[in-house]
């Protein structure tokens, strides 16, 4: 392949790699809205619905009260219905969630708890909302006629849309010095009644609209469901609040139902009351997005490997660090010149360090390749072939491994025990390259090598333990194409490193 192709067919591989795992690490950011830290916390609501009435004796009691519908912004981790020898059930009807309660016989003070605990829903697209576009106008006659029309006239001419146009009704119907909204009030001036006159406008107008009854999520007030109204513009919902005019729903107010029916209807009993009271807590946003993937059906985290068994999520986790401390290594032997025993020694004995910590690590690698390289150069006098020399240093670095960790036992030194995950392979290979080094270019090359070595390992591991680091790698591990990408552009480096740059100085002040 000529050199001129296979640059471009490394550039462009490598602005494919690093597209990528752009790409996949912004879409699971933005899209997904997964956290970027382990520390970050979502909000979490309890919501209890108290209700309480007096029962008629010798009836049967059917208390129905909405609840919320859960196909909106906000996902439920739980629901449950308190209540003494009462039997329950859940209907659908007109996008609305209706809880009944019912007993054959009740008598003196009921108390009904409904609880619920929900949190911001994490992910998934939202359904495609859908809505009437037209209504019939509903029948006015006299006074009323002449008044509603009388205020449609100005309304009509100020607004552009249907956005407006309601803005501008439920302002006009606000107006406290209008003659004609005072007399579509009647006197009442309350918001349900303003609600009436507001829906009687945009009937005529054939604008359709729908009484919205909200909570607001706000710990530790007592409140009453919230009237909004909101209608449909043939593409989505325009919420619109009563009183003000003002246009969208608050973040934090959640549907409790849609419609003109009251919130309980009670049969059996009287002076039926509901209180509602919330409190918020806060929970790990991991951990609040595996639950609420478990009560939907977006199984985005399923896809990625918090989606595995927790114990091989553990392996994981250490697996995802180790491109991290290579492109370390690579940076450090390309770049800064260091010179290492291979690239990977390091990072398998920066991966014994997370077993044994790092001051006792260093200790103990020393420790045993000092007297393994002893006990090379002694085999070497007896002129043996290199797989029985290898065969017996492997057997030396397991009995020394043993000595080391029953003394430290009997010393109450239970971080020695840790010695034996320090792999034996390693050190036995370590040891062997050393001496082969010590052979062909000195104990003084074979000294920096073993020294590079360490300092290499020692900063892997130092880099590769960072918590936020790990978190941030296992859950976006598409980073890892953006450092495949940067290898590959390092592959081709050809310039002087940092060491070198040092070795040259005498000659270029010359």
């Amino acid at each position: 392949m000529p050199m001129r192709s296979l640059n471009l067919h490394l550039k462009i591989l490598i602005l494919l790699t690093v597209s990528l795992g752009i790409l996949i690490t912004a879409y699971q950011i933005f899209i997904l809205g997964i956290p970027l830290t382990s520390d970050e916390t979502d909000d979490l609501w309890n919501i209890d619905a108290k209700v309480e009435f007096q029962a008629s004796p010798r009836e049967p009691v059917k208390l129905q009260m909405f609840v919320p519908p859960l196909n909106q912004d906000y996902v439920s981790l739980n629901e449950s219905f308190i209540s003494n020898n009462y039997g329950v059930s859940i209907n659908r009807a007109d996008g609305n969630r209706k809880a009944t309660w019912s007993a054959r016989r009740a008598s003196g003070k009921q108390t009904i708890y409904y609880r619920l605990v929900l949190t911001k829903r994490y992910s998934g697209e939202q359904a495609k909302a859908k809505g009437p576009i037209f209504r019939d106008s509903l029948p006015v006659e006299g006074a009323e006629k002449i008044a509603a029309e009388a205020l449609l006239a100005p309304i009509r001419q100020h607004s552009a849309d249907v956005e407006t146009f309601i803005s501008e009704t439920i302002k006009r119907v606000n107006n406290d010095a209008d003659d004609n909204a005072k007399l579509l009030l009647g006197g009442d001036a309350s918001t349900e009644n303003k609600a009436k006159a507001v829906e009687l406008l945009l009937s005529i107008a054939h604008v359709p609209m729908e009484r919205v009854h909200t909570i607001r999520l706000a710990a530790e007030i007592q409140q009453d469901p919230e009237l909004w109204l909101r209608s449909f513009n043939g593409e989505k919902w325009l919420y619109f609040n009563p009183v003000s005019g003002e246009q969208g729903l608050p973040s934090d107010r959640l549907v409790w139902w849609v419609g003109n029916d009251p919130l309980m209807n009670l049969e059996g009993g009287k002076q039926a009351n509901v209180t509602f009271s919330l409190n918020n807590s806060e929970m790990n946003a991991i951990r609040l997005a595996k639950l609420t993937d478990e009560s939907t059906d977006a199984g985005f985290l399923s896809y990625s490997l918090y989606g595995l068994p927790l114990q091989t999520q553990h392996n994981f986790q250490i697996m995802v660090m180790i491109p991290i401390g290579v492109l370390l290594i690579l940076i450090l032997r390309n770049l800064g010149g260091l010179q290492t025993l291979g690239t990977f020694t390091p990072v398998l004995i920066a991966l014994a360090f997370r077993e044994t910590g790092l001051g006792f690590g260093i200790v103990l690698f020393t420790f045993i390749t000092a007297l393994g390289l002893s006990l090379r150069s002694y085999l070497e006098h007896l002129k043996l072939q290199m797989l029985p020399r290898l065969s017996v240093v492997l057997t030396f670095v397991v009995v020394l491994i043993a000595v080391i960790s029953l003394f430290s036992h009997k010393l109450g030194m239970d971080r020695g025990l840790s010695v034996a995950l320090f792999p034996m392979v390693i050190l036995t290979m370590t040891i062997e390259r050393l001496s082969i080094t010590w052979e062909e270019r000195g104990a003084g090359h074979a000294l920096k090598v073993g020294v590079g070595t360490l300092i290499a390992a020692s900063l892997a591991h130092l880099l590769m333990t960072v918590p936020e680091l790990v978190y941030f790698v296992f859950t976006f591990p598409a980073i890892l194409l953006i450092l495949v990408g940067f290898m590959l552009a390092m592959g081709r480096y050809r310039g002087y490193r940092l060491t070198e740059l040092f070795r040259f100085n005498a000659f270029l002040k010359e």
